[in-house]
C-alpha cells in the first residue's frame, strides 16, 4: 500500500482553531484505496515548518504529500496550483515577519502542484462541495511547506505527489470569528475526496 503524509498547521494569527489539525488527526491512520494515511501537525514558524516538512518526509517516506491550510474568509475548498520561492507576510507564531526572503536561494522561482488537481475539484464539485482552483498560495507558511515538499522531491530525483489545499473555516472556528464557514464532517469529506483522486 501507498503512503500518503497529510499536514495540517496549529493555531495562528488571529485564529484560535485551526481546523485542518482536526481533520488530520481525524484521518491519520485512515486508508483510502491505495493510500494509507500518515498525518502530522506542522508548527507556524518559518524557520521550522519547512523544516518538519521535510524531515517528516524523509521518516514516512510518502508516495505522495497534500499539505492542508486555513484559509479563514475563504467561501470554498481550493488546491493551490504553485507555491513560489518567497516567505512574506505577518509575523508568525514565534514572532519573526520576513520581508520577501527566498526559501532556497538556488532554488527555483516557483513550482507547480504535482497534485491532481482538476481532477479534485471535479470530483468535490460532483459530490456537492464548492471548490476551485486557487493560483497562488500566498508566501505565508502554507506556500512555505509547500514549496518546501516540493523541492524536496525535485532535488532528490524522488517520484512523488505533493500541494497544497485550503480549506475554508470551520463552524466552531466561526464562533469565534465571523467568517464563512463549513461544517467539519464536510471539511473532511472534501479532503477525503481529494485523497481519492490521486491516482488519476
Amino acid at each position: 500500500m501507498k503512503k500518503l503524509l497529510l499536514t495540517g498547521f496549529e493555531p495562528f494569527l488571529e485564529f484560535p482553531i485551526n481546523p485542518t489539525a482536526d481533520i488530520v488527526n481525524e484521518l491519520n491512520g485512515v486508508k483510502i484505496n491505495d493510500y494509507e494515511i500518515t498525518s502530522e501537525v506542522l508548527t507556524v514558524d518559518f524557520n521550522q515548518s519547512g523544516t518538519e516538512m521535510i524531515e517528516k518526509m524523509k521518516q514516512h517516506r510518502p508516495d505522495a504529500v497534500i499539505a492542508l491550510g486555513l484559509a479563514g474568509g475563504r467561501h470554498c475548498i481550493t488546491p493551490e496550483r504553485v507555491a513560489i520561492n518567497c516567505n512574506d507576510g505577518p509575523k508568525d507564531n514565534r514572532g519573526y515577519e520576513p520581508k520577501g526572503e527566498r526559501i532556497f536561494t538556488e532554488g527555483p522561482d516557483a513550482y507547480f502542484s504535482t497534485l491532481p488537481i482538476y481532477a479534485m475539484i471535479q470530483s468535490m464539485k460532483e459530490a456537492g462541495l464548492p471548490a476551485k482552483i486557487s493560483n497562488t498560495a500566498g508566501t505565508y507558511l502554507c506556500n512555505n511547506v509547500m514549496y518546501h515538499a516540493l523541492h524536496y522531491y525535485r532535488v532528490n530525483n524522488l517520484d512523488g505527489k505533493a500541494g497544497f489545499i485550503h480549506v475554508p473555516a470551520s463552524h466552531a472556528l466561526a464562533l469565534e470569528k465571523s467568517l464563512p464557514s463549513w461544517s467539519q464532517e464536510d471539511l473532511v469529506k472534501a479532503i477525503r475526496i481529494a485523497i481519492t483522486c490521486l491516482n488519476e
